[in-house]
């Protein structure tokens, strides 16, 4: 057994992250990777940046070629740039292949020719994310059914699309393709956004359907069959036909294949790797990060993960999951939805004495400069302590605004603040005067 200071498997943020960060310290680090296209992990290769290099084509206007085009090149520069961040390291070896437990503290690696080895590591972080879910539906198997990380390889644009999943991954990709041209329908089992502020939601779903979205809710699939150039989806709401079909209906954590059963770790009924606040597994010195430990699945959660393994192996152990407060998340539709904390129902549910307050995007003067009066700021606010607890931001640069929202409730800054506070002007940010006047 090859005997490291440190093993991480997967490339995943919080992986490559520490990987880095390890070996700065001169530890010596072996980080495994089974897939050469997912150096640097899911969000640079299929997920979070090639999404967002096609929503930014699909608004300057470029085609669906020459967006993919712009995708392709983006992906493989990064995907470059992120293995000769690690494998040009001194103390790092990047090691091509799967990596299986055979005990709490052997890990045996097999490449794509067969030929194996055995590692081991004083401390080891899991960090393999997450794939899309394949549902049991007859008919699955169609070369016409794409999930969300072979669509990206699509190389010619649907005309005509159906997307079975009613999440936020669904709603992006309605959106871009509705964007790109494509006939658009989703079909979800329940309503769609039903976490979400009912307000902004009725909001959505409302521009969605002008850009010509179809959206059915209480459908269930139960078949898709093939035509010569398109495909059917047979639901008790009725048939659909569509030249492609995206199945999204979430994802989950690649655990399948890792020798867990081997070992000691503990697993959740969905796979996931169960830890502690510390992001600590079962076993002693076995680390778990990113997607495959379920809840959210953002690769900025993901880097978190990261500063807490970080904090427990080499610092002060004072950082863990109790102390990063509410995590922001936004959706890449047209315009963008972002979200922190608590809507105003949520607030009352948990206690609060809550007060709420909107701003809509057509009643900022920026909205005339963006050419779009699409959107609605909300923000809720504790009557009694005059602190925010949550926002939901709905318009131009959301994605952005929402980082502010959250500097402020984790350094307890009351909304009177915001009130006050001094913003350049025309800027969309500006409205936070108005949204936090009570």
């Amino acid at each position: 057994m090859k005997k490291y200071d440190i093993v991480v498997i997967g490339f995943g943020k919080a992986g490559k992250t520490f990987a880095k960060f390890s070996a700065g310290l001169g530890k010596k680090v072996a980080l495994v990777e089974k897939s050469k296209k997912m150096y640097g992990g899911t969000c640079i290769n299929l997920a979070c940046i090639p999404t967002k290099v096609l929503v930014k084509a699909e608004r300057e206007g470029l085609s669906y070629e020459e967006a993919l085009a712009r995708k392709f090149e983006v992906v493989k520069a990064l995907n470059n740039k992120n293995y000769h961040n690690l494998a040009d390291e001194e103390n790092i070896d990047v090691i091509d292949g799967s990596a299986k437990f055979i005990s709490n503290k052997e890990i045996e690696v097999t490449n794509d020719e067969g030929q194996s080895q055995i590692i081991g590591g004083d401390i080891i972080l899991i960090n393999t994310g997450s794939s899309p879910n394949r549902p049991n539906i007859a008919g699955i198997a169609s070369p016409r059914v794409y999930d969300s990380a072979s669509f990206m390889e699509l190389r010619e644009r649907p005309g005509s699309l159906v997307i079975i999943g009613g999440g936020y991954i669904s709603l992006e990709f309605a959106s871009l393709m509705a964007g790109f041209g494509s006939k658009v329908t989703l079909l979800a089992r329940s309503e769609i956004l039903d976490k979400e502020d009912e307000e902004i939601a009725k909001e959505i779903i409302k521009d969605m359907e002008a850009k010509g979205i179809e959206i059915i809710t209480g459908a269930e699939t139960q078949e898709i069959v093939d035509q010569d150039k398109s495909a059917i989806v047979r639901t008790n709401k009725g048939d659909y036909e569509a030249e492609a079909v995206l199945v999204a209906v979430g994802r989950h954590p690649n655990t399948e294949g890792l020798g867990l059963e081997n070992t000691d770790i503990e697993v959740g009924s969905h796979g996931e790797i169960l830890v502690d606040k510390n992001l600590e597994t079962s076993v002693e010195n076995i680390y778990a990060a990113g997607d495959v430990i379920g809840g959210l699945q953002f690769t900025y959660k993901s880097l978190d993960d990261f500063r807490i393994i970080k904090s427990q192996v080499y610092g002060d152990k004072s950082y863990n999951e109790e102390k990063r407060g509410a995590i922001p998340y936004a959706v890449y539709i047209s315009p963008v939805l972002a979200r922190l904390g608590l809507t105003y129902e949520e607030a009352k549910d948990k206690g609060y004495d809550p007060v709420e307050n909107k701003v809509p995007v057509n009643q900022i003067p920026r909205h005339k400069i963006n050419n779009d009066p699409r959107g609605l700021f909300k923000v809720v606010v504790d009557k009694e302590s005059k602190l925010i607890l949550g926002a939901s931001l709905y318009g131009e640069n959301a994605e952005e605004l929402i980082n502010y929202i959250k500097m402020a409730m984790d350094n307890d800054i009351p909304y009177t603040y915001i009130e006050n506070a001094i913003f350049t002007h025309p800027t969309m940010i500006e409205s936070f005067n108005d949204l936090m006047k009570f």
